[in-house]
């Protein structure tokens, strides 16, 4: 451990052990400009203080309510915030995201009352659950969405879901049936320019017209939402391999446009 003056500096492995961090983590957030060093040696090694804390902390507790390290960077480098407004932020945001799974859990609660009263499950009563936390991430996503969508569109989509609320979760159903069927297709050996693979393109591309409405603007805003799955944040996953998207595209779809995620 060095010093210098009365400032305690720590290398970066001893940083890294202290605070539960990787020494990766720290090579890849001074690369990124999300934590840069205190100084650097004239040997040119990362030296670390205590000053440094707060931000590290900030940044996991900002990537674990599922910001992408991007939007950290933007978060953090843009209104300056005093320690306590940030950490009120990050407590509201938690907040947020607990009273999210206390909706959630709800559903599944009041789901599992509903299947021990009857002798067969209720189709009805899945299609509540996908709706909560369906409507949940949607909102929870709305901000990073607003790199691909527009306002109008955003509200237009807060619209259909408050006027039809089963709508999103029959989606939801339909496209998990889709995709499970064209992964059977594949283990079978479907080829996709048989009969089959047509009808499964076919259903595919009916999804996504449901979800576009024939709108050319809103389709063009999913292709680019399809197109910039890597800097896609944590809680936001591709919901088909690419083995099923290579099926579609042979089946005639041309392009599987994320309609699955929308």
């Amino acid at each position: 451990m060095a010093t210098a003056t009365s400032t305690v500096l720590y290398q970066v492995r001893e940083f890294a052990e202290r605070f539960g961090v990787t020494i990766r983590t720290l090579h890849h957030y001074d690369h990124l400009g999300l934590l840069k060093p205190t100084v650097y040696s004239e040997s040119g090694y990362r030296l670390y203080s205590d000053a440094d804390v707060p931000r590290l902390q900030q940044i996991v507790t900002l990537k674990f309510l599922g910001f992408s390290l991007k939007q950290i960077g933007e978060l953090l480098d843009g209104e300056v915030l005093e320690l306590p407004a940030m950490l009120r932020m990050q407590r509201e945001i938690m907040e947020e995201k607990r009273r999210q799974l206390d909706r959630a859990m709800q559903a599944i609660d009041s789901a599992e009352r509903i299947i021990l009263s009857k002798s067969e499950p209720d189709r009805d009563v899945f299609i509540r659950i996908i709706e909560v936390i369906t409507m949940e991430q949607n909102f929870q996503d709305k901000e990073w969405l607003k790199k691909y969508y527009t306002e109008e569109q955003l509200a237009d989509f807060e619209a259909r879901a408050r006027e039809n609320p089963g709508e999103a979760a029959r989606g939801t159903m339909d496209w998990t049936t889709l995709i499970g069927d064209v992964e059977r297709a594949i283990a079978d050996g479907v080829d996709p320019a048989s009969q089959e693979g047509q009808g499964l393109a076919a259903r595919w591309s009916g999804l996504i017209a449901s979800f576009t409405r024939g709108n050319a603007g809103v389709a063009t805003s999913l292709d680019a939402l399809h197109a910039d799955s890597r800097n896609w944040p944590a809680t936001f996953k591709k919901p088909y391999s690419d083995e099923v998207e290579e099926f579609i595209r042979k089946a005639g779809f041309g392009r599987a446009s994320d309609g699955a995620a929308a």
